[in-house]
C-alpha cells in the first residue's frame, strides 16, 4: 500500500523536494545504508535473551539465532544478484541524459571509475531490504506475547530497551521505504524489490521456519517468573 501510494504521489508531481529526497541525508547514510547491520546487530541480544528466558535451553538458543545467519545470507544473494541484473541489463554513458554511449565499460563499477553514468535495471535494494527487515523484527518481537519478567530485575529492563530500539528501528524502515517510494527508482525497480523482501519473508517465516530442520519460529512458552508483566501491554 505504502509503495503503490507513494508511487502515485511521484508520478502525479504531488511530492515537493525535501531533506528525505537527498541521498546523503542523514537517514539514508546511517541508516538504510547499513540497514541490515542495524537490524542484525539489534535482534542478535534481543533473541538471545528472549529465548533463553523462555526455553532455558542454549541449543535452542543457538538454533534461533541461526535466524540472522540465514537473514545474512537471503541479504548477500538478493544484493548480489540485484548487482548481477544491473550490470546484464545496462550500459555507460556519459551523463544521466543518456546520450553519448561508452561501449568500452561494460560494467558499473569501471563506468563510474571513468566518471560515466550506468544506465541498467536496477531492481531496488531498499525496497527489498526496508521491507525484510522490518517484517523479520516483527516476527521476532512477537514473542513479547508471551514473554513475562519480574519488573525488578535488570531483565526487564534489557528486554525494555531492546524493544524500544528495535520499534524505533522499525519505525525508521517504514518511513524511508515511504521515502524511497516517493522520491527514488521507476515502480517497476521498486515494486520487484518489495515482492522479493515479500518472498523472502514468507519463505522463512511462513513456510520453511514451520519445518522441524530449521531456525525455527519465536517459542510460544510462557516464561518461569514469580511476577508476570507482560511486554504485550
Amino acid at each position: 500500500l505504502l509503495l503503490l501510494l507513494g508511487s502515485a504521489a511521484r508520478a502525479l508531481g504531488l511530492p515537493p523536494p525535501s531533506y528525505l529526497s537527498l541521498k546523503r541525508n542523514l537517514l539514508n547514510v546511517y541508516f538504510v545504508k547499513l540497514a541490515w547491520a542495524w537490524t542484525f546487530w539489534l535482534l542478535l541480544p534481543f533473541i538471545g535473551v528472549t529465548n533463553y528466558c523462555l526455553t532455558r535451553n542454549v541449543q535452542d538458543v543457538l538454533r534461533r539465532l541461526s535466524t540472522l545467519l540465514v537473514g545474512t545470507a537471503v541479504w548477500y544473494i538478493c544484493t548480489q544478484f540485484f548487482m548481477y541484473v544491473e550490470n546484464l541489463t545496462g550500459s555507460c554513458y556519459k551523463s544521466s541524459a543518456l546520450d553519448v554511449l561508452h561501449r568500452e565499460h561494460q560494467n558499473k563499477h569501471h563506468c563510474h571509475q571513468a566518471g560515466g553514468f550506468w544506465h541498467g535495471f536496477d531492481i531496488s535494494g531498499h525496497s527489498f531490504l526496508l521491507t525484510y527487515c522490518a517484517l523479520m523484527i516483527v516476527e521476532e518481537m512477537a514473542v513479547l506475547e508471551v514473554l513475562n519478567t519480574d519488573q525488578s530485575s535488570r531483565l526487564h529492563g534489557v528486554v525494555n530497551a531492546l524493544f524500544v530500539a528495535l520499534s524505533f528501528l522499525v519505525a525508521i524502515w517504514v518511513l524511508m521505504f515511504l521515502s524511497t517510494a516517493v522520491y527514488f527508482h521507476d515502480f517497476s525497480h521498486k515494486l520487484l524489490g518489495t515482492l522479493v523482501g515479500l518472498s523472502a519473508w514468507y519463505g522463512t517465516y511462513r513456510f520453511w521456519y514451520l519445518k522441524p530442520v530449521s531456525p525455527g519460529l519465536p517459542p510460544q512458552n510462557t516464561c518461569l517468573s514469580s511476577k508476570k508483566s507482560s511486554y504485550s501491554r
